[in-house]
């Protein structure tokens, strides 16, 4: 599920075996590089999440229309937070709570980084593919854009226009993703945008323009929605 084309997700490896003499010598050089590349890119180093098996029913209540509610997204590159727009999308902000709520969130991963356009997360897979077990639709306005810090779910292309499990994106292209009004909008980035760029700046060079995953583990540790 995904804005943009479609593709096939690279496996993530966490790198080419290493000769047994070459360890021994390195006396460690692994986990200093570990060290380093962490660093370097902000983040910390950590293995990636299991796959998660879900299967939730939908939310049985709206929120109320125009709440003001934030979602704090604890990463292990940092926290980011998203003004949920309750009042344009009600069923959306109200399954993305409900899917907080339950966990759902806790331990995935961004699994698709693509340059200047996307960073891409929520899904409890893991691949691309899963989701909370149901899918709702909340069509966006025609005249939707989809800008900077936009926040919004991702869909498979078979799909109709605002459709919406559990994965959503953050927009980091310059100005417009150049999107078409296909995708629920969740929100915007409230704070945080700095853990955006870090996340965006992990997007794999080998992967080309469609991106994949990025070059190490970004862990989704904790969603919360506050008022």
């Amino acid at each position: 599920m995904r804005p943009g084309r479609e593709r096939n997700l690279q496996p993530w490896l966490a790198g080419g075996l290493v000769a047994l003499s070459l360890a021994i010598a390195a006396c460690g050089g692994d986990d200093d590089q570990d060290t380093e590349a962490a660093s370097e890119s902000g983040c910390e180093q950590v293995e990636a999440p299991a796959p998660k098996q879900v299967k939730l029913k939908p939310p049985k209540q709206q929120v109320n229309r125009g709440a003001e509610l934030t979602a704090s997204v604890e990463t292990n590159c940092g926290t980011f937070e998203i003004a949920l727009d309750a009042r344009h999308s009600p069923k959306t902000v109200s399954s993305f709570v409900h899917i907080a709520k339950e966990g759902v969130y806790d331990g995935t991963t961004f699994h698709r980084v693509v340059p200047d356009f996307v960073i891409q997360g929520g899904d409890p897979a893991g691949t691309g593919s899963g989701g909370p077990g149901y899918t709702l639709t909340e069509r966006p306005p025609a005249n939707t854009v989809y800008e900077r810090g936009t926040v919004a779910m991702a869909k498979a292309q078979l799909e109709p226009p605002g459709a919406s499990g559990s994965q959503f994106f953050v927009v980091t292209a310059p100005a417009d993703a150049g999107l078409p009004p296909d995708y629920a909008v969740l929100g915007e980035i409230s704070s945080g945008e700095d853990v955006v760029e870090r996340i965006a700046a992990l997007a794999d060079p080998d992967l080309g323009a469609t991106g994949g995953l990025p070059s190490q583990p970004v862990v989704i540790e904790r969603v919360t929605v506050s008022k």
